[in-house]
């Protein structure tokens, strides 16, 4: 524990993307399994220990320190496992620390019965650098600078294999991923996963910005405002079964049972998941807002109701492999014959084809783009037609060329602390459109938050601002006074029961700061009203 504690430590206070990726490369070499696969599992958020949560870090450090001490460390650190490890009460004489994969084994067979009583017994083993991973592994947020997609960088890098490697055999495994070091680092035979209904990593996009393309080379496509799904149908003849994997490679299928059943042979197929929406299903695609699909994302359970009202559907985009026969390698166009054939074999109920958009040349695929404003759509994909299925984003490849974003000027309501490196700094704003004429005393009401779109010689001058103005205080929000104006991009604005002022904004990201304009010329409600999409 004591070397992932020096792990972590260093790579808290590494800004640098190269020495991460060689500070857990060499770590991974030199530590021994399984450690070594424990510890790659949390820095890749791969761990869970349902009886750990902030709120029962702090339930036990207000039982040992004065509860007035840890609010106000808290609100000052911004990290709830850096203030609790620093507040510790540690014994004078520290028993022998744990080693990862035995403090992994003692987290997980914590239950909230008796976790106020064990889990203090496994800090006391610890010094403060260790008592700060040890909480970090425990919950679950590392929150240290380290993407998931790092951390296989780094492994690749550790053993000299490809990424890519990585990728295919990763999320068929599960940790300590004794298998993938075997095969890694000690040379054994890659993990036999052609069987099991594991994730391929997704082809990517780079902006189009710039660049121009000729049509002749490059196909167009819509790009829908859903989430990107790969659907993977594997197993043993006769005992097959489904699974959606999100972009990052977790399993949704629990959340989307009425498409575990329905493609009735073995394929991994990239598409996008959207909902028709009870009241929706006639506008144009087929397909509902964003803000209907969010009714169906994250839920453990799914009413029939839900069902009803939200069905999912998966328009589809690529053809990656189809009855053991991989197309990776093959061009786009023969992938996209391949699909558009395999259509007559799917349900349309769940399926349709993603359909290309023709154009005459690119000023006239620029119009359409320019004319779109189905809420459902984001832009435009540009697909080179001879393209394989590369993992990861190739330049020259595939373009993503979204849609300009709406803009509205709003005033500052409320400010909240970040976490990790801005944990000192307020960096998580809201803020609100008046509900009409604010020189009649109209009242400012939210309408998004935002933690981007600002520099870093910015986010310093906002914090100050904040520190500044304010003139209330909600545990760790302070509300600001209404003297600043920022104008914001989003995509979409939709209705919402949740936000008293009935909006939800779509990507909400800070355009510009309008240190000069007054606020009570900021817009008002009805303006964002106006945005919204039948």
């Amino acid at each position: 524990m004591e070397e992932f504690a020096a792990l972590v430590d260093a790579l808290v206070y590494t800004r640098s993307r190269n020495e991460k990726l060689r500070l857990i490369a060499e770590y991974l070499r030199a530590t021994p399994d399984p450690d070594r696969g424990w510890a790659l599992a949390a820095l890749s958020d791969g761990l869970d220990f349902p009886a750990i949560k902030s709120s029962t870090i702090r339930t036990m450090l207000m039982e040992r320190v004065d509860p007035v001490l840890w609010t106000l460390s808290r609100d000052f650190v911004g990290d709830t496992a850096e203030t609790a490890s620093l507040l510790w009460p540690a014994p004078d004489h520290l028993p022998s620390p744990p080693t990862v994969s035995e403090a992994v084994a003692l987290l997980g067979g914590m239950n909230r019965k008796f976790v106020q009583a064990e889990l203090p017994q496994l800090l006391d083993r610890l010094d403060a650098s260790g008592r700060y991973a040890l909480l970090k592994l425990a919950t679950g947020a590392m929150r240290i600078g380290v993407s998931s997609r790092l951390a296989k960088m780094a492994f690749a890098q550790a053993f000299d294999v490809s990424v890519e490697e990585v990728e295919e055999y990763w999320h068929g495994l599960d940790a300590p991923y004794s298998e993938l070091f075997a095969w890694a680092a000690l040379g054994e035979a890659p993990p036999d996963t052609e069987n099991l209904p594991t994730f391929r990593p997704f082809m990517l996009a780079h902006p189009l910005e710039e660049t121009v393309v000729d049509l002749a080379d490059y196909a167009a496509e819509w790009k829908w405002d859903g989430i990107r799904v790969q659907m993977v149908r594997a197993g043993p003849k006769d005992n097959e079964s489904t699974r959606i994997h999100s972009r990052s490679g977790d399993d949704i299928s629990a959340t989307f049972p009425e498409l575990l059943d329905v493609m009735p042979f073995p394929a991994v197929l990239d598409g996008e998941l959207l909902v028709r929406g009870a009241h929706q299903g006639g506008e144009a695609g087929g397909a509902a807002s964003f803000n209907a699909l969010q009714q169906r994302l994250g839920r453990k359970t799914v009413s029939n109701k839900m069902l009803a009202d939200f069905p999912a559907f998966v328009r589809l985009y690529d053809a990656l492999i189809l009855e053991g026969e991989d197309l990776r390698e093959r061009p786009w166009t023969e992938r996209r014959a391949r699909l558009e054939a395999l259509m007559p074999r799917l349900p349309d109920t769940h399926f349709d084809l993603s359909q290309v958009v023709e154009a005459h040349d690119f000023a006239h695929l620029a119009a359409i783009r320019d004319t779109a404003r189905d809420e459902a759509i984001e832009g435009l994909m540009l697909k080179r037609r001879d393209s394989p299925y590369i993992a990861g984003r190739r330049v020259g490849y595939w373009y993503k060329w979204k849609r300009d974003p709406l803009l509205v000027d709003c005033v500052l309501m409320y400010a909240q602390r970040g976490s990790g490196r801005r944990s000192s700094f307020y960096s998580d704003y809201t803020f609100g459109c008046w509900d009409g004429d604010p020189d009649a005393g109209a009242e400012l009401l939210p309408v998004g938050k935002a933690y981007s779109g600002f520099t870093d010689e910015e986010l310093k001058k906002l914090d100050r601002h904040v520190r500044q103005n304010t003139v209330n205080r909600f545990g760790p929000v302070r509300e600001t006074d209404k003297s600043l104006v920022f104008e914001v991009a989003f995509d979409s604005v939709h209705e919402s029961k949740r936000h008293k002022s009935g909006l939800a904004m779509r990507f909400p990201r800070i355009h510009r700061i309008r240190w000069d304009k007054p606020p009570h010329e900021a817009d008002r409600i009805d303006a964002l009203k106006a945005l919204i999409r039948d």
